[in-house]
């Protein structure tokens, strides 16, 4: 298992949006989320600086695989043109990635 963070920025104007539309993620997407492995999947926001900090599990076998696999899932893609919108991605990130990868610092069990 795999222990994966990621952030990216909230626009301030769609907080609002943001939180309600994931009060109700669509059943489609969420299946996806699992049949690629991603497990314990978690999306915090920090506000006022409104930071979104992802966590997940992924218990696969090839992670670029899996990722490749969710982003050719129409659903997937359909969710992702309107909650990117809505976010912010750091210009540090990394060549490829929308939300930025963190590194692991620390853990315990």
């Amino acid at each position: 298992m795999q222990r994966i963070a990621q952030i990216i920025r909230l626009k301030q104007d769609i907080i609002a949006d943001y939180k309600k539309i994931h009060v109700d993620v669509w059943p489609s997407v969420l299946k996806t989320i699992a049949d690629c492995n991603i497990r314990n999947y978690s999306i915090f926001l920090k506000e006022p600086e409104n930071i979104l900090f992802a966590y997940f599990e992924y218990h696969g076998d090839d992670f670029e695989a899996d990722k490749q696999k969710m982003a050719s899932d129409p659903d997937t893609k359909r969710w992702w043109a309107i909650t990117d919108l809505m976010q912010e991605p750091f210009e540090t990130r990394q060549n490829g990635e929308w939300w930025a990868q963190v590194e692991e610092v620390f853990h315990t069990d």
